[in-house]
């Protein structure tokens, strides 16, 4: 007993002088999320994404994001700043280096790759590995954290500056601080210029267009929403909320087939953290702590298939998170979704009935 109150007292000094001496990295401001939507009728759990096998299983390291050629080989950007292309399942070749963070991925119409690259800002990549940088600032502010995006037919790109702010790898200080440092761009290639059409997005993240690119989708991941800016119409010019309450992370967003999109959600929702956003003192106490002690994300594979109202048709899942989890893409192809990763391994191929 004496040795365990004697442990149990030095833990407490420690405690107490690590809080003394160590600064809080964010200030953060109260925020009262929704009570999140229950797993139930089209959100039931499934077991489906639990049938999906892996490609370039070892091969591959932090595939975020997934681009198909016009030949359907398949290309994606990697944790070391690579871009590769698959010639099979197991057989990969390195396309180009970025320098950076290769995140989001699309083909063009003149078949080139066009990248969001967190460090190195929005690229585009010729089949000879040529790079060549299309911008790094909006409107005379840096692009921070070039993170996804989408191409419309007229050539215009839209894509995502997730966050203004320098957290290294820290993200979990922007979810804890709960401000706005998002935005949502516009570069148009025949002028060379880039717009910014939102600003003070939680976490910019996936974009997606509709299929008359009458609006840009954008995930608001830390918000647990996807944000519509309206291209045409009456409404042109103006933004709403598209989807809100997600039961969990929102990260990429893709279309499909039959005005459809695939929403990748990187983890469900812990409801520890929700009851803790309206106290900011308990999360500066929580981003002072060290990283080893703080509450993990749960392994879960989630995708859900969204109409162009903004309602979930359908879902699929990996509860155990053992075959898929933490899920930042998803791409239809041929009968196909593949889902990208950012930390694991291999890419998910999951067959659609």
């Amino acid at each position: 007993m004496k040795r365990f109150l004697l442990g149990l007292s030095s833990f407490l000094v420690f405690i107490v002088l690590y809080f003394s001496f160590t600064e809080a990295p964010i200030s953060p401001v109260a925020y009262s999320p929704s009570s999140a939507p229950p797993f139930q009728g089209v959100l039931a759990p499934n077991a489906e994404l639990a049938k999906a096998e892996f490609i370039a299983k070892g091969q591959i390291h932090g595939p975020e994001d997934i681009a198909m050629d016009s030949s359907g080989r398949i290309y994606a950007g990697t944790s070391d700043g690579k871009i590769v292309r698959l010639l099979s399942a197991q057989n990969i070749e390195t396309v180009a280096v970025t320098g950076g963070r290769p995140l989001g991925l699309q083909f063009d119409r003149l078949g080139n790759l066009i990248v969001a690259d967190a460090v190195k800002g929005l690229l585009s990549i010729a089949y000879d590995g040529s790079i060549i940088t299309l911008t790094t600032s909006a409107e005379g502010t840096p692009v921070k954290l070039a993170d996804a995006l989408a191409i419309a037919t007229d050539g215009r790109i839209y894509f995502s500056d997730a966050s203004s702010k320098d957290w290294g790898e820290e993200f979990v200080y922007e979810i804890l601080e709960a401000k706005p440092y998002g935005r949502l761009l516009c570069y148009d290639p025949a002028t060379q210029t880039t717009k910014v059409l939102l600003r003070d997005l939680y976490f910019a993240n996936g974009v997606a267009l509709s299929r008359n690119e009458d609006f840009v989708l954008v995930n608001e991941t830390y918000r647990y929403r996807t944000t519509r800016y309206w291209l045409k119409g009456e409404r042109a010019g103006t933004s709403d909320i598209f989807i809100d309450n997600l039961p969990g992370f929102p990260d990429g967003i893709s279309a499909g087939g039959n005005g459809a999109f695939w929403l990748a959600l990187f983890t469900v929702r812990k409801p520890i953290a929700d009851r803790l956003h309206p106290y900011p003192f308990a999360k500066t106490l929580l981003a002072r702590l060290p990283k080893f002690l703080r509450p993990k994300p749960t392994h879960y594979g989630l995708v859900l298939a969204l109409d162009e109202q903004g309602r979930i048709t359908r879902s699929l899942h990996d509860p155990t998170g053992r075959q898929l989890s933490e899920i930042t893409s998803v791409r239809e192809h041929e009968g196909y979704l593949y889902c990208g990763t950012l930390n694991e391994d291999y890419i998910g191929k999951y067959r659609l009935e």
